[in-house]
């Protein structure tokens, strides 16, 4: 994310932009709608000339607005798409131009202006390894451009063995090779200001509403944090050991799990599909394999005898095999189950058989962070 730093008149131009532009957008998408028009091509022959003379866009700004109408229909055609005032907007190189790396040019409704940015750390990055298209957009009166910049990455690892890491919500976390990653900071942190939120809700002075803006977002960055550094340390234990990281899909998981009423909210903010991401992108950028796993009975299967039953779970936090008296703690006992069927899913070539056991020595966790 790049931060703009515009003077008041830029601003101005930048609002009356983002106006116009989502304006536009409603007018494309409800023509669209009603008659069931959705082809990029035909819709640009029909509405293009209209864009331009009703709402004063640019050529190329007018071509974005039909696609970003057209990109959104693409997933949801059954109700007519609306456009917040101010939805982002899509630049690509014809209304957008880098001045070096404190400055971009763009293209508004009141001509090009040169925008002052700062780029944080990728300050000293070449302009060359910025990538296509950028979106403008504007959080709390602050405009930023969400810009794709190349990285480069490491040669691929030559895996000799998996880490199997299972997700969940009392540990955000748990790996194969023993290390716990506490979800108890974030739980914490939820509670605190789910409570914090409800009072100030309650009491409605202004200094009230103001303490709620201020608290927008900053449990969601919190959370955030604590998936980056999570992320980066299993990527990075990876690449020391030579391994590859095997992870469960669950997709659908909200929709397959229930939990009690005063778990819901925990439950709901669970962010796993961000820290997979992260894990995903981080291991990416250190030639680390990430291995995709199927999640079912990962939980309830013994890693010893391969017996599946809900029981092996008395508790939440116990596994204890009904079949062959396998006993561990289940988080962990789940990443075994993950690390196992990744590795017994690898093809038998030269440099990709693993040396180690399918079933590591069962021990307590040698390291819990939290």
């Amino acid at each position: 994310m790049v931060k703009l730093l515009p003077d008041k008149q830029q601003q101005e131009a930048l609002i009356d932009t983002f106006v116009k532009f989502n304006e536009a957008c409603n007018f494309v998408s409800r023509l669209a709608f009603e008659r069931k028009l959705y082809n990029k091509v035909l819709l640009q022959k029909l509405v293009y000339r209209d864009i331009r003379e009703n709402f004063g866009l640019a050529a190329q700004l007018a071509i974005r607005v039909i696609a970003k109408v057209v990109e959104t229909y693409k997933n949801d055609k059954t109700v007519m798409h609306e456009f917040r005032e101010f939805g982002s907007i899509v630049y690509d190189q014809r209304v957008m131009s880098f001045k070096g790396l404190d400055t971009v040019s763009l293209n508004t409704v009141r001509g090009r202006v040169r925008i002052p940015m700062t780029i944080g750390k990728y300050r000293e990055l070449p302009l060359d390894r910025i990538r296509g298209q950028c979106d403008l957009v504007r959080r709390n009166r602050i405009f930023y451009l969400m810009v794709v910049v190349e990285v480069p990455e490491e040669e691929a690892i030559s895996a000799s063995d998996v880490i199997g890491v299972d997700l969940g919500i009392e540990n955000i976390a748990v790996d194969s090779s023993g290390h716990y990653y506490s979800g108890d900071r974030i739980a914490e942190a939820g509670t605190k200001h789910s409570s914090l939120r409800s009072r100030l809700q309650a009491c409605g002075t202004r200094s009230a509403k103001r303490h709620l803006k201020k608290l927008s977002g900053k449990e969601r960055r919190f959370a955030r944090d604590v998936n980056h550094v999570i992320s980066g340390e299993i990527a990075e234990r990876a690449k020391g050991t030579s391994s590859a990281i095997a992870l469960e899909e669950l997709k659908g998981i909200r929709k397959r799990t229930t939990v009690g009423k005063n778990r819901r909210y925990r439950h709901n903010s669970w962010s796993f599909c961000q820290l997979r991401t992260f894990i995903e992108y981080k291991a990416l950028e250190s030639g680390v394999p990430v291995i995709g796993v199927n999640a079912k009975n990962t939980s309830r299967e013994c890693p010893d005898c391969h017996t599946v039953d809900k029981r092996n779970r008395p508790e939440r936090s116990i596994f204890k095999c009904i079949s062959c008296g396998f006993e561990g703690e289940a988080d962990f006992v789940a990443s075994l189950n993950i690390r196992n069927r990744a590795a017994a899913s690898q093809p038998i070539v030269a440099g990709a058989i693993f040396d180690q056991p399918l079933i590591p020595q069962l021990q307590a966790p040698s390291v819990r962070v939290g």
